[in-house]
């Protein structure tokens, strides 16, 4: 981390003290803005500037804060890692009682989530299900090849729009469903770069990931194939809201960006070039989500 970074966590810990900052950290709040720019996105799509601001405020704090920050804890309390992981450089140690901390975290999403519209309740419900089963022996179904990438891409890419969306209380749309099942698969194309900078750590710990399975070449090459499909989705996804989908040339040209120059040197670079590749594909996706929202707005 930068001497910018550690000063900033220096400054929340002034404030929360040394015995709770870790579990902050543990929550892994450099991903909030992502997770909520995502989830976001579907309420706009559904109502524009429009939205209930209590219902929409409670199932952000639901979504992003409980049931996503429980999630990335009870992985930290299991994974015990010491390099870098997603969203937070050089972790502290994850506290003795991060794990029922964790739990409260994803209970109270649960009760919390039964105030809001029903089809957000089962949506968040859901994911709170998938993260246990991610994370959690002996299911740990982030150790076993395959079924770590589907849980992520149904979880992050395809519920979070749709949660934003269910948040309003606006029945699903063929639009919106097509778009979010795109979003399914360009996270198959973000997740191989979230695990190729940990490929030594996951073998230490006996994990068989997607990235050590494949080899860095081929989780490469299913990346740029996913994100491919994931425009095509787009594009359908558009069509099916009566718009031009030509708007998301600019979100493939970004994802060109990063991954034409990542294969064709990427089995030279450092570990540290590889978490930096995955930082650049998150702003990918920030400009994919910024692109349909100015495509799609309502």
């Amino acid at each position: 981390m930068n001497t910018a970074g550690f000063r900033i966590r220096r400054g929340f810990e002034r404030i929360v003290g040394p015995r709770l900052m870790p579990y902050l950290l543990h929550l892994r709040p450099l991903e909030w803005p992502i997770m909520t720019a995502h989830f976001l996105l579907g309420a706009l799509l559904a109502r524009g500037w429009h939205l209930p601001p209590r219902a929409s405020l409670l199932g952000w704090l639901v979504f992003v804060i409980l049931m996503n920050g429980g999630t990335l804890a009870i992985n930290s309390a299991f994974d015990q890692d010491e390099g870098d992981i997603g969203y937070l450089k050089a972790p502290p140690k994850p506290p003795e009682r991060l794990l029922p901390f964790s739990i409260v975290l994803l209970a109270a999403s649960a009760a919390l989530g039964w105030l809001l519209p029903r089809p957000f309740f089962w949506i968040n419900l859901t994911c709170i299900a998938m993260s246990i089963l991610y994370s959690v022996p002996p299911v740990r179904l982030k150790a076993r090849a395959g079924w770590d990438l589907l849980i992520n891409c149904l979880g992050f890419g395809m519920l979070t729009p749709l949660a934003g969306w269910a948040l309003t209380g606006r029945p699903f749309t063929a639009g919106i469903l097509a778009v979010s099942l795109a979003f399914a698969s360009l996270f198959a194309t973000l997740y191989p770069m979230t695990q190729i900078y940990q490929v030594d750590e996951d073998r230490q710990r006996g994990d068989r990931t997607l990235v050590i399975r494949l080899g860095i070449g081929s989780s490469l090459g299913l990346a740029t194939g996913s994100m491919l499909l994931a425009h095509l989705g787009f594009a359908w996804g558009a069509l099916q809201l009566h718009r031009a989908p030509w708007g998301m040339l600019v979100s493939l040209g970004a994802w060109l960006a990063v991954l034409i120059p990542w294969m064709a040197r990427g089995r030279h670079w450092s570990r540290d070039q590889h978490e930096a590749g995955m930082y650049r594909g998150l702003v990918a996706w920030a400009v994919t989500d910024l692109s349909l929202l100015i495509l799609l707005w309502p």
